[in-house]
């Protein structure tokens, strides 16, 4: 890696500090048989850390709060995070973004017994999310006036859910049809309300940094290992799509 690089330093250091979460399954989990944290997120940190290193096991996963994740790469807590992140305009005054690299969308889970199909069925209702996530946002946006309920993370939404203490739980699909595969009595309901570009953070002072992981992801999604990862995490939704074509921020 170039002398005076961000990339250098990860180099010198042994490892790349990746920020994720732990429980949000199929992106970033914790595997109950080996204690790993793994996911379509996780590998996204991953071949990061092969560009750098030539392997991808010199990685340290830190587990960092949902609203905590902007803070976490301003501070130098970690090189990078990669967590169902969606990079939007409020969150690149302060944050470097890479190119997207998954493209989700805000949808609703509800008890299977619900007639609920979508938010606009849940005035009223008390609908969960993660504090300082952007689903938290536009539930409380939502025209339809439900009542948004934070918790620490989407594995507490769930909790609070099949304790009844909320109606619903609405974030990305991705993220939902996870949490439905814990829960056979419920169900995700609903077209996407909103549009959610997932992108890894990186700190505004390290811009080639940014630069190289957009090269990584420029490279994975020319040769098939981006496919390859959708269809390892994410196979069971079908088919893997494109993936969503680089927009470099000017």
């Amino acid at each position: 890696m170039p002398a005076g690089s961000y990339m250098r330093k990860i180099q010198d250091q042994g490892y790349l500090n990746l920020g994720t979460s732990q429980d949000t399954l199929l992106f970033s989990s914790r595997n109950a048989f080996t204690g790993a944290i793994e996911g379509f997120d996780v590998d996204m940190g991953r071949q990061v850390a092969e560009a750098i290193f030539g392997n991808p096991d010199k990685i340290k996963i830190t587990v960092i709060p949902y609203a905590e994740r902007s803070d976490y790469v301003a501070d130098g807590g970690v090189d990078i995070v990669a967590d169902t992140m969606t990079a939007t305009c409020e969150r690149w005054r302060d944050t470097s973004f890479s190119t997207v690299y998954y493209d989700a969308g805000q949808k609703v889970l509800v008890a299977s017994t619900s007639t609920a199909r979508s938010i606009d069925d849940l005035h009223a209702k008390k609908v969960c999310a993660a504090e300082g996530s952007t689903s938290l946002e536009n539930i409380a946006n939502a025209a339809s006036r439900p009542i948004a309920v934070g918790r620490a993370t989407f594995g507490d939404c769930l909790v609070a859910f099949q304790r009844n203490e909320v109606d619903a739980i609405s974030t990305d699909d991705t993220i939902l049809a996870g949490l439905a595969a814990q829960d056979p009595y419920a169900k995700v309901v609903g077209p996407a309300m909103s549009k959610e570009p997932y992108a890894m953070a990186i700190s505004r002072d390290h811009p080639e940094f940014t630069r190289f992981v957009n090269a990584v992801l420029e490279k994975n999604r020319a040769n098939g290992t981006w496919t390859k990862t959708y269809q390892r995490w994410l196979g069971e939704f079908g088919k893997a799509p494109k993936p969503p074509a680089a927009e470099y921020q000017k």
